[in-house]
């Protein structure tokens, strides 16, 4: 199974942005990610839509924060990075009328519920600014 590594690697250019202060272009946000500059721009565009990021074209134009950093929390781009389930793992609906998987369903579900409760809680809790902050601590 494929990894989705799409919000560790925009956290992380965004935690850059903001430590940088300027504009970054899709070329530039590019080679930091080892990436073409279309899956930059198509993956700015959805934290566009969700405002943490806006553009400004032209001459000197780029990628910028929308918001202050102390304002976007990971689970703000985590929102605007997937509107899908975090964890891979689901429920069989094979047997709908089997009292053994309905057990296992009750028993992963709450789990999975559980998890991506926290999870979010976690995510809500930190900003991209608490990031930049631990990033400089480290130094």
């Amino acid at each position: 199974m494929r990894t989705d590594t799409r919000l560790s690697r925009m956290l992380h250019v965004l935690v850059h942005m903001h430590l940088l202060g300027g504009k970054e272009t899709s070329e530039t946000i590019a080679l930091m990610l080892n990436t073409n500059p279309v899956v930059v721009r198509r993956t700015m565009a959805r934290l566009k839509s969700h405002g943490i990021v806006q553009s400004e074209g032209g001459k000197g134009g780029g990628w910028v924060l929308a918001r202050p950093a102390e304002e976007v929390s990971l689970l703000d781009v985590q929102a605007a990075l997937s509107a899908e389930d975090i964890f891979a793992i689901g429920l069989s609906s094979d047997h709908p009328k089997c009292p053994v998987e309905a057990a296992v369903n009750s028993a992963v579900g709450g789990a999975l519920e559980q998890a991506q409760v926290r999870f979010s809680e976690t995510l809500q809790g930190i900003t991209l600014a608490d990031l930049a902050s631990s990033f400089k601590k480290a130094e």
